[in-house]
């Protein structure tokens, strides 16, 4: 039930903003959910800025956070590759913020397509250049290298509409090289453990929130917990009719959530 829910695991891009803009409801659900007791976390695949990068975006928008709260697919992938990659050379494609993120763990990067490099890594990348796109293909053409990216999504929202996402520039990397690479952050349930980890929270207290069916709504369902759908980002309600990625509740904005929320739990 809505009324149970005390931890709100929400995407950024689509649903609680686009672009610098926050959408109206947004600052009251999260005030809301730290006034009764609960905990906001902020699941994005969005791998262009680090977990610093997003408390600073979230200080501009008058809303205190701290690093734990945000399981971003950059930081999820930098903690597969510390796991799988210690030791090896990167190549990385992404922006200087996803770059310096991954030199944090401790793990080696280059941008040049050179013989030891073992892993092309792929973000959210608004720093693309053709160059890089010609030294991904180089080294993906050798089956040695293995192929990881942050996040499967093709499109992230703008204000104007969309721009190609990290899936999107694996499927142009795709269309050259024919091979896929080994996604790392939403659908994967391991990013709802991250946050619920934190708080010891029961299932029926969580609830992910998005506005993407294969992304938010399938990692939800995966981790076993209640999902909500807004339709101010990709996913319209059209959509609900073709997927396999049902979620249990739907709003038109986050702004008619906060107030389902408040009264679901007797309160105008």
């Amino acid at each position: 039930m809505l009324a149970d829910k005390k931890y709100f695991l929400f995407d950024i891009d689509g649903t609680l903003a686009v672009d610098d803009t926050l959408y109206q409801g947004s600052r009251e659900l999260i005030s809301y959910i730290e006034a009764i007791g609960g905990r906001a976390f902020y699941i994005t695949n969005n791998s262009v800025k680090s977990r610093k990068d997003y408390v600073e975006k979230f200080r501009k928008w008058g809303i205190g956070t701290e690093e734990n709260q945000f399981m971003t697919a950059s930081y999820a992938a930098c903690r597969y590759l510390e796991k799988h990659y210690r030791g090896k050379t990167l190549f990385v494609m992404g922006t200087p913020s996803f770059v310096e993120e991954v030199k944090s763990f401790g793990l080696a990067v280059t941008e040049e397509p050179k013989k030891e490099v073992a892993c092309v890594v792929v973000g959210f990348d608004r720093t693309l250049r053709y160059e890089k796109v010609e030294a991904a293909c180089e080294l993906l053409f050798r089956q040695d290298v293995d192929f990881i990216a942050t996040n499967p999504d093709l499109r992230c929202p703008t204000a104007f509409g969309f721009v190609p996402d990290c899936g999107g520039i694996c499927a142009m990397l795709h269309a050259a090289v024919k091979r896929t690479p080994r996604y790392i952050g939403k659908p994967d349930a391991e990013i709802v453990a991250l946050c619920t980890e934190q708080v010891t929270a029961r299932k029926e207290e969580v609830l992910v929130v998005g506005d993407r069916l294969y992304t938010d709504i399938a990692c939800g369902i995966r981790a076993g917990v209640e999902t909500a759908l807004v339709y101010t980002g990709e996913a319209k309600e059209e959509d609900l009719m073709s997927t396999e990625f049902v979620p249990d509740y739907t709003f038109e904005t986050i702004r008619q959530l906060y107030q389902q929320f408040r009264k679901s739990r007797g309160e105008d």
